[in-house]
């Protein structure tokens, strides 16, 4: 193996720093908006072509808080939600180094937006821990769409059979195995010699 490819959301970060808890736990208590509202108005709606870089984020929201919650901004409800979903497993990215230093290329390989991507990369830190993100809006295309894949080993700059990935979703499990990379299904206490053997330290 030459590449990692590694999943954001359920991999390598799980909900608030503070608790682990889902980031819009007290959404309604902090900033006066229902998560059901929010997820029938917007991420129901919009997501689907924010995600693929189709359309932006702010425009979108701003456009929804204003019919469902005039006193919030888009601008505040974007700070409160990436802040509250960034807790970093930090025993993966202890493994993941040991792995960079052996010479194993890290990508992130994840379905986000523009600005989040950003933020991951920057305020989250992750930029120190990987080579790059490959993400959805950038490529145009959401896993578990081919397309990611392909776009992604282009990246990537290796055949298929020398990317090994890590994600908690199936589907984008059996995606990345349809196109040639070695993938794993990656579940909560895992370690990355135990999910990918090619990856375990010798005893």
């Amino acid at each position: 193996m030459k590449v990692l490819m590694v999943d954001v959301d359920g991999v390598l970060i799980h909900g608030r720093p503070t608790d682990g808890l889902p980031h819009f736990t007290h959404l309604e208590r902090d900033l006066g908006l229902r998560v059901d509202l929010l997820q029938q108005e917007f991420f129901q709606t919009h997501w689907r072509e924010i995600i693929v870089g189709r359309a932006a984020l702010e425009p979108r929201l701003t456009g929804v808080l204003a019919k469902i919650a005039p006193h919030l901004s888009a601008e505040t409800l974007i700070d409160y939600w990436f802040e509250n979903d960034s807790r970093l497993d930090r025993n993966l990215l202890e493994e993941l180094a040991i792995l960079r230093q052996s010479g194993i290329t890290l990508f992130l390989a994840t379905n986000q937006e523009h600005r989040r991507a950003r933020y991951l990369m920057e305020q989250a830190g992750l930029d120190a821990h990987f080579d790059d993100i490959i993400y959805s809006a950038a490529l145009g295309h959401s896993k578990p769409s081919p397309d990611f894949f392909r776009l992604a080993t282009e990246r990537a700059g290796v055949a298929p059979g020398q990317i090994a990935f890590i994600d908690d979703m199936a589907e984008n499990i059996e995606a990345a195995r349809q196109f040639g990379w070695n993938a794993a299904q990656w579940t909560a206490g895992a370690t990355l010699g135990g999910a990918l053997p090619v990856f375990a330290r010798p005893a």
